[in-house]
């Protein structure tokens, strides 16, 4: 058995889950999520837990939907009560980013901005124009428009210019030397 699967996941005050058949529905202070997973899976709520259960019987790939769909769910109740954040820092002489309405307007060096609206569920936010915050309750969503950002300029390994996660270590190289 998968050792992420077996784990049990809390449900703190305030969250209620409705287990529908496939389909998982969790509803907190911040928003409500659903998900639905396969019909090899059980999920239980008791003791004011939920619990991922799999046949005794298991087949490899039941094992890791295990483990992967007890991660989507407990994402899902974190999400509901905390929410998640990705912080993006962006470097580079001229480059700056700014918040207009629902969208965020960057300047990364092209001969025009780049407006990115914010997707459904998530919100962008410019505490100042070098820092970027992407705010949200649904940790796939979050990440992914996060990575949607940063894939306009990946920072460069010569000068370290481009969009940065917070922490994220650039292994910068040497350049030419003139001769």
């Amino acid at each position: 058995m998968s050792r992420i699967g077996k784990q049990p996941i809390e449900i703190p005050n305030g969250v209620s889950v409705v287990i529908d058949g496939q389909n998982i529905r969790v509803e907190g202070p911040k928003g409500n999520l659903t998900q639905s997973f396969p019909t090899t899976i059980e999920v239980v709520e008791e003791d004011n837990q939920l619990l991922v259960k799999i046949p005794e019987e298991y087949t490899k790939q039941q094992n890791i939907d295990h483990g992967l769909f007890r991660s989507l769910i407990a994402n899902m109740v974190k999400g509901v009560t905390e929410g998640f954040s990705k912080t993006l820092e962006i470097e580079g002489t001229g480059y700056r980013a700014q918040k207009q309405g629902d969208n965020l307007v960057m300047n990364l060096g092209f001969s025009h901005q780049v407006t990115m609206p914010d997707p459904e569920g998530i919100k962008t936010e410019v505490p100042n124009d070098r820092t970027i915050v992407v705010n949200g309750i649904d940790k796939q969503l979050v990440g992914l428009h996060a990575a949607n950002i940063r894939k306009w300029r990946k920072p460069e390994p010569y000068k370290g210019k481009g969009i940065r996660y917070e922490g994220e270590y650039v292994r910068r190289k040497v350049g030419k030397t003139g001769k």
